[in-house]
């Protein structure tokens, strides 16, 4: 449907500017009124009715011309707590906060999909929803209040788009079963006995009994999950001690846990109890472990996947329309997915010939906004073929 590129093409620079707003002006889970605000203001010029949802999140629908499905599109809207070192003009403007994960993107893609589906209501059989969601970045998720708050009420089928650095810009990239792990976060608090440095056999060096556990730990995963099988065992914070000459009496030690099996992640949690119990006995320490499950993975529907594959297709090219193995980030997603069919897609925006290079979370993150207009344009394809009533 040449109407699509056309309104697409039309809206592009807006598309843009709206991204750049955004990574001016991002604002961290459970504080994004500004950003709600901007998101309504933006639904009310092109004549829907936007609704507060969620705390800071928005909803809104797009009623077709004819009868059909109701198919929901979903974007994040949260920033990151991390300085900005873009180096762009649109760098950010709030200290400590940062749009590294392309939520801003997200956003103005939804929004651009809006107006392009306005331009087309005409034409459309069935209706769209538009979900902002708030603070994906933070646990619990904002999806799980949005789903409370009837944000799938009536909802037939949900897709949802990830910008994605480490797939170039003009491709994209799916799966049409396992997208995106299951993340769970566990810390370790250790207990020993401490002392001079120079007396060590009148201590129980929890530094010494932490690094233990932290290199028995990284054994799990190559030694007790089926190599076949999809896991990570990630320990992000050691801390211990202040002093030189001090042997410390306590350690922390915080790590990660991704999985897509309850067999594997039962399996892990196991022995990290396992683990810590053993050592810290053996040395006559005492420990604690405290544990956050996450999100559940996110598992596309196929035959949504392949409705989001073939847009792609037809926006991208089937050449650069791509199937990718999982990856092991998580996705509050996955809570939409435990109550209705769909499916999560991963649009490229990598670009080494101009320096986009920076990964996800890194202060340096950017992206080639070139990808906004291609992920706009899949998502409006995807939507109106699954709104459809016979497909």
């Amino acid at each position: 449907m040449p109407a699509i590129k056309n309104s697409i093409k039309k809206h592009a620079d807006s598309i843009i500017a709206l991204r750049r707003h955004f990574h001016t002006y991002p604002e961290l889970s459970a504080k994004e009124f500004n950003t709600q605000q901007k998101i309504m203001d933006e639904l009310f010029a092109l004549g829907l009715v936007p609704r507060k949802i969620a705390g800071t999140g928005v909803i809104a629908d797009l009623k077709g011309a004819l009868p059909g499905k109701t198919v929901a599109i979903r974007a994040d809207i949260d920033a990151l707590e991390l300085e900005d070192e873009c180096g762009k003009p649109y760098q950010s403007q709030n200290p400590g906060v940062c749009h590294a994960c392309g939520h801003d993107g997200h956003t103005a893609m939804l929004i651009g999909a809006a107006k392009t589906l306005v331009d087309l209501k005409d034409n459309l059989t069935g209706n769209i929803r538009f979900l902002f969601q708030p603070s994906e970045e933070c646990f619990p998720g904002g999806a799980a209040l949005m789903i409370k708050e009837g944000a799938l009420t009536d909802v037939d089928t949900i897709i949802g788009a990830h910008l994605w650095q480490t797939l170039r810009v003009g491709t994209s990239g799916i799966s049409y079963n396992r997208m995106m792990a299951s993340p769970d976060q566990f810390t370790i608090q250790i207990k020993g006995r401490g002392g001079h440095g120079s007396m060590p056999h009148q201590t129980i060096d929890a530094l010494l009994i932490g690094a233990q556990v932290v290199t028995t730990l990284h054994t799990i995963v190559s030694r007790n999950i089926d190599p076949l099988e999809q896991a990570v065992l990630s320990i992000g914070v050691f801390r211990s001690g202040d002093t030189f000459n001090i042997i410390p009496d306590t350690a922390t030690l915080v790590g990660t846990v991704r999985s897509f099996s309850k067999e594997v992640k039962t399996t892990i949690f196991k022995r990290i109890e396992e683990v810590v119990s053993g050592i810290c006995q053996g040395a006559g320490a005492t420990f604690q472990i405290d544990t956050i499950f996450g999100f559940s993975p996110v598992i596309n529907n196929p035959e949504v996947a392949d409705v989001l594959f073939n847009a792609s297709g037809i926006s991208l090219s089937k050449e650069n329309s791509l199937l990718i193995d999982p990856v092991m980030g998580g996705e509050d997603f996955s809570c939409y997915l435990e109550k209705i069919p769909g499916a999560f897609i991963f649009i490229g925006v990598g670009n080494e010939e101009e320096g986009i290079i920076y990964p996800q979370h890194h202060p340096k993150y950017d992206i080639d906004e070139r990808s906004l207009a291609y992920g706009t344009e899949i998502m409006v394809r995807a939507a109106m073929k699954l709104a459809f009533p016979t497909s």
